[in-house]
């Protein structure tokens, strides 16, 4: 008995440790997923596939070794660049594996240029290192200038973004003062020169406010603007600096440090800018209230004038003939006035009388009792024709009452009435005798029947 409860327990054992294949990939897909965590791979891309789905597929290899890899639709819609066979590649992703076939597989997360990719790890530990010490804090921040007397601009002498900068202060703000410090923004010694030309200006301190920038470029042309001492320089800035390093979508380190952060140089520009136009049009203003008011002195020294030349030419026997004539025409003017509105007014009451008098004519009111007349008959017609409905409605109901009721309407469903020979009606079986004569009524005529046989329930 030992040795067969023994046996048993070991074959039970084994079957517990014996794998289905699904099991296996699964535990195995775990395995990887849980352990491996996320990885970084360079390497260059072949069979790239971008079905309907929208999913990408392809295999990352090197001179010898390749993997299989997918990247889902949520992840590449993030990819600015169109990956074709060839691209070298930079990917972060999770190890898996593709349980339906056990194929081992990349899950890509995100995915760029070989170099950029680099750089953007790069730019990623830097970010981190410098939050977490704080110089990205808002209490750090210094409160830019609301009037500025003078702006520096740190960039290329050459460059797009100092003539753009220049155009958006001379169209806002001419009076404005600039000092530029001119610098190169790209290349190997570009960050020690921004570097140095914000110490310049710190240790100059002729500016109220400073902007640090240039125009668009890739992420390796606007690389300077994400090094460690460009951070530290505008960290350790007594001027409050304006970040404007190429485009809106571009950020840099900078961009972090900074008081402010433009996305443009010349929106950079418009920050710290007051729009002078304002002065332009009170100027303008006040030229014409000058105007008016020279305009207004010279029309009131003119009516003087006139005035005075008026009164001259009063005095004038020929003028105060001219001005009985004129008043005479007036006279007359009035007289003429005077009888039309008088014949006006008699006109219109001699109207009103004759209307009176048509009211009043015999003519008119029998008009108008006729037309009353025919009225009332056609209310008359129209209550009988409403009570004869009403009556006929009224006879129709009490007919189909009385149908109901009636013995014809019995008749009708087949039922029949029967009398003795006296007329009386016949309910009960043992009210008549044997040899009676008795009379069935039916719905179409009657039945004269002789009694021989009497039955009683």
């Amino acid at each position: 008995m030992p040795l067969s409860s023994r046996s048993s327990s070991s074959s039970s054992s084994n079957n517990q440790n014996i794998y289905t294949v699904s099991r296996l990939n699964s535990e195995v897909r775990l395995l990887l997923e849980n352990e491996m965590g996320i990885v970084w791979l360079v390497g260059e891309i072949s069979n790239f596939s971008a079905p309907v789905s929208g999913h990408w597929y392809l295999t990352l290899k090197d001179a010898r070794a390749q993997v299989k890899c997918a990247m889902f639709r949520g992840n590449n819609r993030r990819v600015t660049f169109k990956p074709a066979n060839g691209n070298q590649i930079l990917v972060k992703a999770r190890l898996s594996l593709y349980e339906p076939r056990g194929d081992y597989q990349l899950i890509i997360e995100s995915m760029q240029p070989e170099g950029d990719g680099r750089l953007q790890q790069e730019f990623e530990h830097l970010k981190m290192s410098l939050a977490a010490e704080g110089l990205f804090a808002q209490s750090l921040k210094k409160p830019l200038p609301s009037h500025p007397k003078r702006v520096g601009i740190i960039t290329s002498k050459t460059g797009a973004a100092l003539f753009d900068i220049l155009d958006v202060l001379k169209r806002r703000d001419p009076s404005l003062p600039v000092v530029i410090y001119p610098t190169t923004v790209q290349g190997d010694n570009a960050a020690i020169d921004i570097a140095q030309a914000i110490g310049r200006a710190n240790s100059r301190n002729e500016c109220d406010v400073l902007i640090v920038g240039r125009g668009g470029g890739s992420l390796e042309d606007l690389w300077c603007f994400n090094h460690e001492i460009v951070a530290r320089t505008i960290a350790a800035s007594q001027i409050p600096i304006i970040s404007a390093v190429g485009h809106e979508i571009d950020v840099t380190i900078a961009d972090y440090v900074a008081d402010m952060r433009a996305p443009t140089p010349s929106a950079a520009a418009e920050l710290i800018s007051n729009d002078t136009s304002h002065k332009h049009e009170s100027l303008v203003t006040r030229e014409q209230r000058l105007r008016n008011v020279i305009r207004i002195y010279l029309s009131e020294q003119k009516q003087r004038l006139s005035a005075l030349m008026q009164d001259l030419s009063h005095k004038h026997p020929k003028h105060h003939l001219q001005r009985q004539s004129q008043r005479l025409d007036e006279f007359e003017y009035r007289l003429n006035s005077a009888i039309k509105q008088r014949l006006s007014q008699e006109t219109l009451r001699l109207t009103n009388k004759l209307h009176r008098l048509t009211l009043q004519s015999p003519v008119t009111r029998l008009a108008q009792q006729s037309h009353r007349l025919n009225q009332l008959e056609n209310r008359l017609e129209q209550a009988m024709q409403r009570q004869l409905a009403t009556t006929k409605h009224k006879f129709a109901l009490s007919v189909g009452k009385l149908d109901t009721v009636s013995p014809l309407a019995t008749l009708k469903r087949g039922y029949s009435i029967t009398q003795d020979e006296s007329g009386n009606v016949i309910t009960q079986a043992d009210s008549i005798q044997l040899g009676t004569t008795i009379t069935t009524q039916v719905e179409h005529g009657k039945i004269h029947s002789t009694v021989t046989e009497i039955k009683t329930n």
